[in-house]
């Protein structure tokens, strides 16, 4: 006999609250594994001894995969396994807590339930519900005993990302957005949209329980590349056809935009982009995750912990290498145990979504223990080689004569990779630096030994590369030095002031024949126009200092800049009788700034004004001007306002609404464009109280 239907009741909020997913928007239960729900139900006569509870995921469940667990009622719960426990029964219904293994597959499932009487059984289907990463539970490989960290790494939907240059470092809001509606089914389509989920779908399910395959099959596919995952990166400087990189403010847009454009890569991002959608699967998921920047990173293409620039005689920085050193660049730790590592590589781990070099055949990258890193220990799963040159790499600065091919080393460097490595503070709105954590000091022995013991895992120390300097070459000593100093404001709209300062390091005159260009360039420092050119001829008695100022007016570089803001001026200087000697400096220029103000207290459910004022700082009107709002708990979804064009020094102000929906600490943030400024972006933190 079939038995009536049931109805199911999944205690949404008693569930959600255990479980911290109260935050999630959606209908259906959403908990974390290796811990206790609760569900009642009724239409089963039978006594409860008789239940037996069947819970799948996947397309093929089988005991095999643990994509499936059969389970009868227990009288105590079990650790390592499924289990049911009876809480109440009444005359028709029966009130169940169900435990899940710490360890279980994570995902969608089906939960039905099987009654047994005289001989005779009927199954009724519960219905479905999502379990996910527990890191509030110690069985559980993402387990991060400080609660405070697991509030700001996974429950956290507001970040800081950091970005400029290592002289000038910038930062900017970003809504990860990880409980809006339909991203948790946004995430989990992900997973069945990979390459490994089409490959072999019953395998992938079946690794679903293991934080580290996870990661790095998403690290895949939040990239469009190979598989038609979330984002398609460009970095050419033109970004028609699609949104600049620069012009996003949330992960929430991106994802929904995937979706409902059928799954096509939604264009265009760059490396904070892609870290961010990044943290805002993982979160979701329950591994709690950061972005992370690291200035001046190097992407060394060739795996030699080498990165080689090259100069023509002008001065020009040449786009002919495969190697490249990054204004910054920005990458994700998440927390999980190594049990195929062993206990000291467990902790933060670092993936990397942003295409720059395959992994086993893919654009992926990670997880790379960041232990391991430290340690040099390069040969360890997974791409430790590549994280280790982001961090650690020497540089190599050449003059390449383009009609012959000849290139001459012009000096070496190995300090200036990876610094000021930065992520946001927990808790509150500012940076912590983690530099230390990824290296020893800088120029300390320790650090040159690590540095040796990676080159010689990977083979590097005893193979004859015929493209290294050689030791004459990297020990040759410049007869002068030199430097560019910043000599006025860096700001968007205003003239661009430097001085070029050169000091003669000998007891004898030297001619110096200078070379000088300023090209803006994307922030991976890839040059795209050219700005300015210059050269002059000085000479310096022994031991001189002399100083040149050099100005670039703003109308000079205004229409070649990127959205980037980005300009790299470079001094290739030629002595006579001596080696060539460059002098380099990338500069960030700051956006003007916008003012938030929120007009009177913020109270969750009423009404309450912001106004947002902008002043033009150049000479001429700014036309084209819109602002963009967005704020999880504030407002819903995104608010966009035209405003008329400004005349020059025109203040604007303009007021809108929020409807603050949840109390607490909740950030705005605010995004203003025109056709002279591009992004300008801004938050503010708004405490909504009762």
């Amino acid at each position: 006999i079939a038995a009536t239907q049931p109805s199911t009741n999944w205690h949404l909020k008693e569930n959600a609250r255990d479980h911290h997913t109260s935050k999630f928007s959606s209908k259906e239960l959403i908990v974390r594994r290796g811990q206790a729900f609760v569900l009642s139900f009724n239409g089963t006569e039978q006594p409860e001894q008789n239940l037996t509870f069947i819970a799948e995921t996947g397309p093929k469940p089988s005991k095999l995969t643990k994509t499936q667990a059969t389970f009868g009622i227990s009288s105590t719960v079990s650790k390592d396994s499924w289990s049911a426990v009876v809480q109440s029964t009444s005359s028709n219904s029966v009130s169940i807590s169900i435990s899940t293994p710490p360890n279980a597959v994570i995902g969608r499932y089906k939960l039905s339930v099987q009654s047994t009487s005289s001989g005779s059984s009927s199954s009724a289907s519960l219905g479905t519900f999502v379990l996910l990463f527990n890191p509030w539970s110690s069985g559980d490989d993402v387990f991060m005993p400080n609660k405070a960290e697991c509030e700001e790494y996974v429950l956290e939907e507001f970040g800081i990302i950091f970005a400029g240059n290592k002289n000038h470092i910038s930062s900017f809001g970003w809504n990860f957005g990880q409980f809006q509606e339909d991203i948790i089914n946004i995430c989990l389509s992900m997973l069945d949209r990979s390459l490994r989920y089409r490959q072999d779908p019953v395998t992938d399910v079946s690794h679903r329980n293991d934080p580290k395959y996870l990661g790095r099959v998403l690290s895949a596919m939040v990239n469009a590349n190979d598989d038609q995952g979330v984002v398609l990166g460009n970095w050419s400087g033109n970004y028609e056809g699609g949104k600049s990189p620069s012009s996003w403010t949330g992960s929430g847009e991106i994802l929904q935009n995937w979706k409902k454009s059928g799954f096509r890569p939604v264009r265009y991002g760059q490396c904070w982009v892609f870290a961010a959608v990044l943290t805002t699967v993982l979160r979701c998921l329950g591994i709690p995750t950061r972005t992370i920047t690291n200035f001046s990173s190097a992407h060394d293409a060739d795996g030699n912990l080498r990165v080689d620039e090259f100069y023509d005689a002008a001065g020009n920085h040449l786009d002919r290498a495969a190697d490249s050193i990054w204004n910054f660049h920005v990458w994700n730790e998440s927390w999980f145990s190594r049990s195929d590592l062993g206990p000291s590589y467990s902790g933060w781990q670092v993936l990397d979504a942003t295409p720059q070099e395959e992994s086993g055949g893919i654009y992926q990258c990670g997880p790379a223990s960041r232990n391991a890193i430290k340690e040099g220990d390069v040969e360890l799963d997974y791409d430790c080689p590549f994280v280790f040159a982001e961090v650690n790499a020497d540089c190599m600065y050449w003059n390449y004569d383009t009609a012959t091919g000849k290139k001459t080393l012009i000096f070496s460097q190995s300090t200036i990779i990876g610094q000021f490595i930065s992520t946001k503070a927990v808790g509150r709105d500012a940076r912590v630096d983690v530099t230390n954590d990824y290296k020893y000091e800088e120029g300390s022995r320790k650090e040159r030994d690590i540095f040796k013991k990676a080159r010689k895992k990977l083979g590097l120390e005893d193979k004859f590369d015929p493209t290294a300097p050689t030791p004459q070459e990297i020990d040759q000593k410049p007869d002068i030095s030199g430097k560019f100093k910043v000599a006025g404001p860096l700001e968007v709209g205003k003239d661009l002031n430097l001085i070029l300062v050169l000091a003669n390091l000998q007891s004898d005159a030297k001619t110096v024949h200078v070379n000088m260009t300023a090209w803006s360039t994307v922030y991976t420092r890839r040059p795209v126009h050219e700005i300015w050119k210059d050269s002059i001829s000085v000479t310096l008695s022994p031991e001189e200092e002399k100083q040149f100022p050099i100005k670039i007016p703003y109308t000079e570089y205004q229409q070649q800049l990127t959205t980037d803001n980005t300009i790299e001026v470079t001094a290739l200087c030629h002595v006579e009788g001596g080696i060539q000697v460059l002098v380099q400096r990338d500069i960030t220029l700051d956006n003007p700034t916008i003012d938030i103000q929120v007009l009177g207290e913020a109270r969750v459910n009423k009404e309450v004004d912001v106004e947002v004022t902008f002043t033009n700082p150049i000479d001429t009107e700014v036309t084209d001007c819109v602002m963009q709002v967005e704020g999880n708990d504030l407002l819903r979804g995104i608010l966009e306002i035209d405003i008329p064009p400004l005349k020059a020094g025109e203040k604007s102000s303009t007021k809108f609404k929020l409807f603050p929906f949840e109390t607490g600490p909740k950030h705005l943030l605010v995004k203003f464009s025109c056709d002279k400024f591009a992004n300008i972006k801004t938050f503010k933190m708004v405490n909504v109280i009762d």
